[in-house]
């Protein structure tokens, strides 16, 4: 996406406007740090709504409680979180905090693709739309799995290590012995759990780029010409998938409640060999469970970018050879901010002005007697029904709770 204005041109923070000088226009809670990648966007977005900014440190949970509590901010109908990395002080958004929020409180929009630190189910049940920053990270996370997924099949982070030892010696033993278990991907199986927009780019790059074969486990199977195109085979059944996977890959969102997906029951099916990447959330897996399993041999090698307990890494992984770390940079570009940035301010504004948001990811969850919570029978200039429209989600949701 273009940056509509270079990065160091300063945001006019006058138009985020106190909350005693609030005009009857509806309004946005604006929360983190100013707008860095798209001013002229907020620019347009305060010409129709009144911007509320809190400090940094309001955002603390207790004290941005009190706020809601005291009604400090008036009877906002949005929330905006455009950066990943400011705006969420207060980490989990639970039905505790939900229940403060003002009646009238129609969007909350936020960057990231991830949603597993907001009830959404909570939301909706209030009438409240959430919108992630679906497809502004895309490309990112599927060039981190490319990347992932070779070195564990060339053993790369192991060659990497030995290189930057400066040690002859280890140099040696790792160009004389790697080769002997590293094997190129062109014609192994990659099992995708999750087929949504991260997964299919994922599925195309290591399709086009190495030739692997794709299957794919979801909630949803694909349309025939999405499969066709990367010569995917679709399994309903999950066990059915993992014991013909040479190399899974986690591409699907987890849930607020944070139960595990990759268990030693799960782990059990996969292939002796078989190798694992998480480009996905580190609550996804059981880490000593995958530690068990990688040094018992059953799978070859792990790459994770997402740790469970971040950002602390588990300290088994860090001492393997055949386990390759990074730090939740999966995303982590410019573009990815850029469109985050685009996206927050682009859902607010839309769903404020009647229109379909870009993003909505619990839309599906509403009910009649959901909207009316907050007084409006529509979302994103729609009627609502009864839960059947399908949600425009980052990725898929897969039951974490079964391996089935």
């Amino acid at each position: 996406m273009p940056i509509d204005m270079p990065i160091d041109m300063p945001i006019d923070r006058s138009t985020a406007m106190p909350p005693s000088n609030l005009s009857n226009r509806p309004r946005i809670l604006f929360l983190g740090k100013d707008i860095l990648y798209n001013p002229l966007i907020y620019k347009r977005l305060v010409s129709q709504f009144d911007v509320i900014q809190p400090p940094i440190q309001d955002l603390k949970r207790e004290p941005f409680m009190q706020h809601l509590r005291d009604g400090s901010w008036g009877d906002f109908q949005a929330i905006m979180r455009p950066s990943w990395h400011s705006g969420n002080e207060m980490e989990r958004w639970d039905r505790e905090t939900i229940e403060l929020l003002p009646p009238g409180l129609k969007v909350f929009a936020s960057a990231g693709a991830g949603y597993d630190w907001v009830d959404t189910a909570c939301l909706a049940e209030h009438g409240i739309l959430y919108c992630n920053g679906a497809g502004a990270s895309t490309e990112a996370v599927g060039d981190t799995a490319l990347h992932h997924i070779i070195s564990i099949f060339r053993n790369m982070s192991q060659s990497a290590s030995a290189a930057r030892s400066l040690s002859e010696e280890v140099f040696l033993d790792a160009h004389h012995n790697i080769p002997a278990t590293s094997h190129n991907p062109r014609g192994r199986t990659l099992g995708i759990v999750g087929l949504g927009q991260i997964g299919f780019v994922i599925a195309q790059k290591l399709y086009l780029a190495c030739g692997m074969k794709i299957l794919y486990h979801d909630i949803v199977r694909k349309p025939l010409d999405q499969e066709r195109s990367v010569e995917a085979t679709y399994f309903q059944n999950l066990e059915e998938m993992l014991t013909q996977t040479d190399c899974l890959v986690l591409a699907t969102p987890s849930t607020f409640s944070g139960r595990p997906f990759l268990t030693a029951d799960v782990i059990s099916l996969l292939p002796r060999g078989a190798r694992f990447v998480n480009i996905a959330r580190g609550s996804l897996v059981d880490e000593d469970a995958l530690a068990n399993a990688l040094e018992e041999g059953h799978l070859a090698a792990a790459a994770l970018d997402v740790h469970a307990h971040e950002p602390r890494v588990c300290e088994r992984f860090a001492r393997m050879d055949n386990v390759l770390l990074t730090s939740h940079t999966g995303g982590g570009v410019v573009e990815t901010r850029d469109g985050f940035e685009r996206l927050a301010m682009e859902n607010v504004e839309r769903v404020l002005l009647g229109m379909e948001a870009l993003t909505p990811v619990n839309k599906h969850l509403f009910t009649t007697e959901s909207t009316a919570v907050n007084g409006h029978g529509e979302v994103n200039g729609h009627t609502n029904g009864n839960a059947h429209g399908s949600a425009n989600r980052e990725e898929e949701e897969v039951d974490a709770s079964s391996p089935a």
